[in-house]
């Protein structure tokens, strides 16, 4: 055998073992839990789980023992939406919200995302992925071993380029996975103002080519909202972006109806992220095209706003939810997917069952990596995390507590 670790003494193992696809209803709070149960890994990928007493025979007397002391063993948290890479922040935003100004009104003023652009153009590729390290620092702690990473505050060509290579950069030397995707059409910058057209254009004909030229993005978002772009103006960006063979995603349905949700299900988007305000016609929609729900609580949250997205709705309409944590410096500056896994039962309905299968293996499927990460089963890679607590169910339930769980990515033990 090759390089073998077994990880043993596991109080509770969560495998989220089951169907090769998304988990919806009752599904989601199907998690194949071992109680005592070990973990054998073999060149960095999962050779069996199961119980103890089954496997220890199967144990080679030379592997690497790890002893989890009776604690519970997940899969790693995979972030399916972050904006990982920026500049500077934006706390005076912060304070201005917390006395009463609205996102809207903060970005009609000049500030909002065209603050952090303006930060970030004039951040050299050295500082940002200094501060991609940080931020991906952060995650890894609690236990993020895969995140979705966007670009879209650079909204030029020379920055979303740069934003694009950072994220190529930090996904190169590890050891969290990087998901690339472009985001040039966040909002409008100001110097097209008066020629929304052509920045289109722009995007469209020039930007998206050239990156997937260069093979800096698996995927292309877009922001559909009365301050950023409309649905025929995010049609016109997701139709190029599709043609140039990129994954679609689209942020919709933050703020209100009608906001982009359709053109997911009608373009075949492989998720449709915020959905605060969606309609249930439109979550019929989404289902029947196969498009997966990625809820961002931590947005509602930062934001001070009240209307979570209807994730039970969803649930029973048969949808195959996501969690992520939106993490970005304006209206969610949070990184915690534990945190998240907190709102969703506390604003949201979910169970902690569900939450996190949503933050899992559900996120790993709406990146493409289903077969990969995600859950605990044969030959997958042995991204998984002993936590400090004995029972899934306290994830969710120590709200914002600062738990650290060991972390391995690959079979390897991440310090951090």
């Amino acid at each position: 055998m090759g390089n073998v670790r077994a990880i043993v003494n596991i109080g509770q193992l969560v495998t989220l073992a089951g169907p090769a696809r998304p988990r919806v209803g009752a599904e989601l709070r199907e998690l194949g839990i071992v109680t005592d149960g070990a973990l054998i890994i073999e060149d960095g990928c999962i050779l069996a789980a199961g119980l103890y007493s089954e496997l220890k025979d199967r144990i080679p007397l030379d592997a690497m023992v790890i002893d989890a002391e009776g604690r519970c063993v997940t899969p790693g948290f995979v972030d399916a939406h972050t904006h990982l890479v920026f500049a500077g922040n934006r706390a005076a935003e912060y304070e201005k919200r917390i006395a009463g100004a609205t996102y809207q009104e903060i970005a009609a003023a000049g500030g909002g995302i065209l603050s952090t652009v303006a930060q970030t153009r004039a951040a050299s590729e050295d500082d940002l992925l200094t501060a991609a390290r940080r931020h991906r620092d952060w995650m890894l702690r609690s236990g993020t071993t895969a995140i979705e990473a966007k670009s879209g505050y650079g909204l030029n060509r020379a920055t979303e380029m740069k934003m694009l290579r950072v994220l190529r950069r930090l996904g190169e030397e590890g050891p969290a996975r990087i998901v690339p995707t472009l985001l040039a059409a966040h909002t409008l910058p100001s110097e097209f103002v008066g020629r929304r057209e052509q920045y289109l254009e722009f995007v469209a004909e020039e930007l998206i080519p050239e990156v997937v030229a260069a093979g800096l993005a698996r995927y292309c978002d877009a922001f559909c909202d009365d301050h950023a772009f409309t649905v025929e103006e995010c049609r016109v960006v997701l139709t190029a972006a599709r043609a140039h063979g990129l994954g679609l995603r689209i942020h919709a349905e933050q703020f209100r109806p009608g906001t982009g949700a359709g053109l997911a299900a009608e373009l075949g988007a492989v998720t449709a992220d915020h959905l605060e305000t969606v309609t249930e016609e439109t979550l019929g929609l989404l289902q029947k095209a196969g498009v997966q729900p990625v809820l961002l609580p931590g947005s509602v949250f930062c934001l001070h706003r009240t209307e979570y997205p209807p994730a039970r709705a969803m649930v029973a309409a048969g949808l195959g939810i996501v969690l992520a944590t939106d993490f970005n410096p304006g209206s969610s500056p949070a990184a915690s997917m534990p945190f998240m896994m907190s709102l969703g039962c506390l604003q949201m309905g979910l169970t902690p069952a569900e939450a996190l299968t949503a933050a899992t293996i559900n996120a790993a499927y709406s990146l493409g990596l289903g077969a990969e990460i995600g859950s605990l089963e044969t030959g997958k890679q042995a991204d998984l995390l002993i936590h400090e607590v004995g029972d899934y169910r306290e994830l969710a339930y120590f709200a914002a507590a600062p738990l650290r769980p060991r972390v391995f990515i690959a079979g390897g033990e991440v310090a951090s």
